[in-house]
């Protein structure tokens, strides 16, 4: 799997967060004027970084998955990264599921590992069971936390310039489930989320099969 990483204008938390990545890493650098992209080259020659010299929003994460050549890519936000073996897990989900374009994992959020209120959401979601998912059925994901099928994600054109943020993961949820496609909410996988100063106070959304900014 490769993991996609969108930033901009966060340099200090970005180099921090990197080092924790346990995969090839694709950095999608939107339009920072802090010296972000330089600065990981120089601190973390292995990220592939892509500068796109404007603010792409969401859409960015798109193109760093299409230049991701794995079947799975993983988001990761540059405050936030995948526990050990929880990339593993979620892939080895994606695999023995053939019909499954997405999942998203448990999220413990800050230095005291507190539960992110969205995740209980998604594991109560209302939605008919699968006996073949490996977890609840969703129609909404924080993209911090999610891990896609890349040719699925792909085929319905990914996260677009339309919605920026917040809004884009439910717009790709629906795509995804218009298109024959299923999600599901995967407690055995863990992402930490040490949510940056910088970053706007999330927005949950309002009921299981929402979707949530991130």
């Amino acid at each position: 799997m490769t993991i996609v990483v969108a930033s901009r204008n966060r340099r200090d938390e970005l180099l921090a967060s990197l080092g924790r990545h346990r995969a090839p890493v694709v950095l999608v650098d939107n339009g920072s004027t802090d010296g972000t992209a330089q600065a990981v080259r120089d601190a973390h020659p292995h990220v592939d970084v892509l500068e796109l010299g404007r603010n792409a929003g969401a859409a960015g994460r798109t193109l760093g998955v299409r230049r991701a050549r794995t079947p799975f890519v993983a988001f990761a936000d540059d405050d936030s990264w995948w526990a050990p073996g929880s990339l593993r897990t979620a892939a080895d989900a994606l695999a023995r599921t053939p019909r499954l374009a997405l999942v998203d994992v448990r999220t413990l959020v800050g230095p005291d590992q507190r539960l992110d209120p969205f995740c209980a959401l998604l594991a109560d979601s209302p939605l008919p069971r699968a006996d073949d998912l490996p977890g609840p059925r969703i129609l909404g994901f924080m993209a911090c936390a999610a891990m896609v099928r890349r040719d699925a994600f792909l085929a319905v054109g990914g996260f677009d310039d339309v919605i920026r943020f917040p809004g884009e993961e439910e717009r790709l949820s629906w795509d995804l489930t218009a298109a024959g496609w299923s999600l599901a909410y995967l407690d055995d996988a863990v992402v930490h989320h040490h949510p940056s100063p910088a970053a706007s106070p999330p927005t949950h959304g309002g009921a299981p099969w929402c979707a949530r900014g991130c």
